[in-house]
């Protein structure tokens, strides 16, 4: 990774004419758009389907994709849907919003058209698909069309012979629900054909692909259902303990996520198998890949099952470095990001460098007026080559919104530190982007509400809430001409251009 730069984009903000973003035309334009801007990545979130709540970090699956990406155009295209089919539906009236209840109930039946009309298993790509991917698809595939079949229950909330995978139970539901089976399969091809297309054309523009993947899986998902070994969960594969954070300043009862936690006794016994496969098969669908929560890997939180809230969980020893020397044995190097965010402890220092992946820094965390000391690891003069400086995260205040809330003597700590003291604060937010550009870290990410100017009404996400996170999309018209040129400029002015910026894009 050269002195570089991005966005921070996922797929669901992308503009689009069918409720969410897509893999649809609107992406091939942002993928020229951020060429001719200068940057080299494009980091996105998980892509995985998302459960209750519509987070990206509560999948149903860690191998699988979210059906809502697949372009409806493309669609339209094959001949499986109409125009006017698609043009009838209701995705919600306001394009810089998702609604992901109409996306739900509106969506799904005309990717259901579209399977019935496609004549799928005489595919020969499919059967290949299939193939390729059956250690994963056959299990995902039964667990989505078994909520279907059970009114959408989590599945530790089924009946006792499908919930234990008794042989008898397997062998009934597959066929019983063999075509809501083949749909869920079909879906799976259609979101990895269009999605591996549409990173083909990224990376041949010259823009690579950050992905991200939590650190834990979803208790109501295959993995957990169809490996329960895998998990501390006991005779009837209910959760021994749970994740989740300790109480802090932010939280008086910390934050009860609710995951299953690993098994390492397990995991170690068998090399790490289950790792390595699921960091190689993001190693093949991204070009990047960021861990999410990488302190997890030193020492993980834990809290007893069934527990109202994080007070009485206890912190428990990972599997610490020896897990990424192993993965590195297995599948070489590649391109990490390790998310290194929080309270910081010296053992998680010492692993994040002796794994030697960039760690993450944060503009925003870096002004606190208690702390003078000008010591703080997210203060830019303090950064390393080998890190990725964000202005902030999906679970971050935009710039404008946290420069409306931040405390008064941060807030001219800032202006102070960047010797700014006269820029109009409307515009203030052009000067911590620059900063944060001009940083020695290698890589200079920014989500593309910054590069905006927009308040907090474009946040993402706030933590521990649910009902109002990931909605925020684009609106048509706001990349404009004249933003793409300032993202140019200032990214050739701190040496992070694209080096393939120059070259005419094709129709």
């Amino acid at each position: 990774m050269n002195r570089s730069a991005g966005i921070l984009l996922p797929f669901t903000s992308l503009p689009s004419k069918y409720g969410v973003g897509c893999f649809s035309k609107e992406a091939y334009d942002f993928v020229d758009w951020l060429k001719e801007a200068g940057q080299t990545y494009w980091q996105i979130l998980p892509i995985c389907p998302t459960s209750f709540g519509d987070s990206p970090y509560q999948s149903f699956s860690t191998y699988a994709g979210n059906p809502y990406f697949i372009s409806l155009e493309a669609l339209i295209e094959e001949g499986v849907l109409t125009q006017e089919e698609c043009d009838a539906a209701d995705f919600g009236a306001n394009p810089a919003d998702i609604s992901y209840d109409k996306l739900y109930y509106n969506r799904y039946p005309l990717l259901r058209k579209a399977y019935e009309r496609s004549d799928i298993s005489r595919n020969p790509a499919y059967q290949q698909f299939m193939s390729e991917n059956h250690w994963w698809l056959n299990d995902y595939a039964l667990f989505m069309a078994l909520k279907n079949f059970f009114a959408g229950q989590c599945w530790y909330d089924w009946p006792k012979d499908i919930r234990l995978r008794w042989g008898f139970a397997l062998d009934y539901y597959r066929r019983e629900l063999y075509f809501d089976i083949e749909f869920q399969t079909y879906l799976q091809f259609k979101f990895f054909e269009q999605y591996k297309a549409l990173k083909k054309y990224a990376n041949d523009h010259g823009i690579k692909i950050i992905g991200d993947i939590p650190i834990y899986v979803a208790m109501d998902s295959a993995d957990t259902w169809a490996n329960p070994e895998l998990f501390q969960l006991d005779e009837n594969n209910l959760p021994v303990a749970v994740a989740g954070c300790p109480p802090d300043g932010f939280s008086a009862t910390g934050q009860l996520w609710g995951n299953p936690l690993y098994r390492l006794d397990y995991h170690r016994a068998t090399g790490y198998a289950w790792w390595t496969t699921r960091l190689g098969y993001c190693y093949e669908l991204y070009d990047v890949t960021r861990i999410d929560h990488f302190r997890g890997f030193d020492e993980y939180y834990a809290i007893p099952y069934g527990e109202p809230t994080a007070v009485n969980g206890k912190w428990e020893k990972g599997p610490g470095i020896e897990l990424f020397r192993t993965l590195e044995r297995n599948l070489g190097k590649h391109d990490v990001i390790a998310e290194d965010l929080g309270y910081l402890t010296d053992t998680v220092r010492d692993m994040v460098r002796d794994s030697g992946f960039p760690g993450m820094k944060v503009l925003e965390f870096a002004f606190d007026a208690r702390d003078s000391s000008s010591a703080s690891d997210y203060l830019p003069h303090n950064y390393p080559e080998n890190c990725i400086v964000y202005t902030g995260t999906h679970d971050n205040e935009t710039l404008v919104g946290w420069m409306s809330s931040v405390a008064r003597e941060d807030f001219l700590l800032s202006r102070k530190y960047m010797c700014d003291q006269h820029t109009p604060k409307k515009y203030l937010y052009k000067s911590y982007i620059a900063l944060a550009m001009r940083s020695a870290a290698k890589t200079c990410i920014v989500p593309i509400q910054d590069w905006l100017g927009l308040d907090n009404s474009a946040r993402m996400n706030f933590p521990s809430t649910i009902g109002t996170n990931w909605r925020w999309r684009l609106a048509p018209g706001q990349l404009t001409d004249a933003l793409k040129e300032e993202m140019l400029d200032v990214t050739t002015l701190y040496g992070r251009k694209n080096p393939m910026a120059d070259e005419k894009v094709e129709d």
